[in-house]
C-alpha cells in the first residue's frame, strides 16, 4: 500500500509552484525546493517541522504569492528531499544556507519563518554567514530551544522523569502510522492541534504527517530530544516575532517564553487561545498576515528608504 499524500482540494492544497529547483547541501544532500509568485517581489523562506513537507505551508504560500515570492523547501528525509544518515543541527543549519544561496542574489534579504523544528533550523543557522546575509526578520511558530521531551505535555501526566521517559519513547517510536483512519485522525488531533480544528485541517495535517517516512520520523525525533539550541537564540540578531498555541502540548508556551526572553531583538509574543501546533494551519490567516507584517516593516520599508536616499 502507498503511502498517503497531501490533500488535493480546499485551502490546504498545495498551489502548484511558479519553479522547483535542488538546493545542494555541504554534505551533498539534495534538497526540494518550489518557488511561488513573482521573481522581483519581496522573498519570503518557509521552514517546516518535523515530519511534515512544503503542504504544509499551502495557506501561507496561497495567501502571500500573489505579491511575495514565496520560497519553501523540503526538510532532508522529508517531502521530495532524499534521506540522508547526517541529521543533526548542523544539517539543518547547513541545509537552509544552501537554500539561501540557490534562491536569493547577493545581498538580498528575506524574512525567514519557520515552525517546529523548522525554527530550530533557523536557530541553528543563526550564526552562519548565509543567514547574516539574507535574514532582514524571523517569525519563529510553534517552537524551542532546549527542553522539548521534558516540556511536552502530550501525556497527561505530572511533570517529572517517568513522563519525559515515556514521551520520549512515544516520539522515537519505530511503529508506522499506516493509512489516515478515523482513529488516526483523533490521535494526531489530539497530539497536535487544538481541541477546535476543523476537520479539513486535521486532515490535511494527518496525511502530511503520515507520509514522513518511520526510519525519518525516528532518526529525527533523537536529534529534537537532545536538542540545545539556547546559543543559537542568543545569535539571532535580527527581529524576531514569536507565536505559540496555548493549547500546544508538543512546544508549550513555557518553550515559546523561554525563546522570547532569550532573543537579542524581540518582536514579543503572541499566543493563540486554544490553537495547538500545527499554528500555520490552524490560525492560517494571523500567520500569514504576521509575515507580511514583517516584509512590510524589514524589507519594503527599508527599500522605499534606500530609493529616496
Amino acid at each position: 500500500m502507498s503511502r498517503p499524500t497531501h490533500v488535493e482540494s480546499g485551502p490546504y492544497a498545495p498551489p502548484v509552484p511558479a519553479r522547483e529547483l535542488t538546493a545542494v547541501s555541504a554534505d551533498g544532500a539534495r534538497l526540494h525546493v518550489e518557488v511561488h509568485g513573482p521573481e522581483s517581489a519581496p522573498a519570503v523562506v518557509l521552514s517546516h517541522g518535523w515530519t511534515c513537507s512544503t503542504a504544509f505551508w499551502a495557506a501561507q504560500i496561497r495567501a502571500l504569492s500573489a505579491d511575495h515570492r514565496v520560497i519553501a523547501y523540503d526538510q532532508r528525509g522529508h517531502g521530495r528531499s532524499a534521506a540522508s544518515p547526517a541529521c543533526s543541527t548542523d544539517a539543518l543549519a547547513d541545509d537552509i544556507e544552501a537554500v539561501l544561496g540557490a534562491t536569493l542574489a547577493p545581498g538580498e534579504r528575506a524574512v525567514l519563518v519557520g515552525h517546529s523544528m523548522g525554527g530550530m533550523t533557523v536557530m541553528a543557522a543563526s550564526g552562519r554567514a548565509a543567514f547574516r546575509e539574507h535574514a532582514a526578520a524571523v517569525l519563529l511558530c510553534s517552537t524551542g530551544s532546549s527542553g522539548l521531551v521534558a516540556a511536552s505535555t502530550v501525556l497527561p501526566l505530572r511533570p517529572g522523569r517517568i513522563r519525559t521517559w515515556l514521551t520520549g519513547k512515544i516520539l522515537a517510536s519505530r511503529a508506522p502510522l499506516g493509512p489516515v483512519t478515523p482513529a488516526a485522525r483523533r490521535i494526531l488531533k489530539y497530539a497536535t492541534m487544538g481541541p477546535g480544528s476543523e476537520p479539513d485541517m486535521v486532515e490535511a495535517c494527518a496525511r502530511i504527517v503520515h507520509a514522513c517516512p518511520r526510519r525519518v520520523r525516528h532518526t529525527w525525533s533523537k536529534v529534537l530530544a537532545m536538542l540545545d539550541l539556547d546559543h543559537g537564540v542568543r545569535e539571532l540578531r535580527v527581529p524576531a516575532a514569536v507565536v505559540v498555541g496555548t493549547a500546544d502540548r508538543l512546544t508549550p508556551p513555557v518553550t515559546a517564553r523561554a525563546v522570547t526572553d532569550a532573543l537579542p531583538e524581540s518582536l514579543g509574543l503572541t499566543e493563540l487561545p486554544g490553537i495547538g501546533h500545527m499554528t500555520p494551519v490552524e490560525a492560517p490567516e494571523l500567520i500569514s498576515g504576521k509575515i507580511r507584517e514583517l516584509v512590510d516593516t524589514y524589507i519594503r520599508s527599508n527599500s522605499q528608504v534606500k530609493e529616496g536616499a
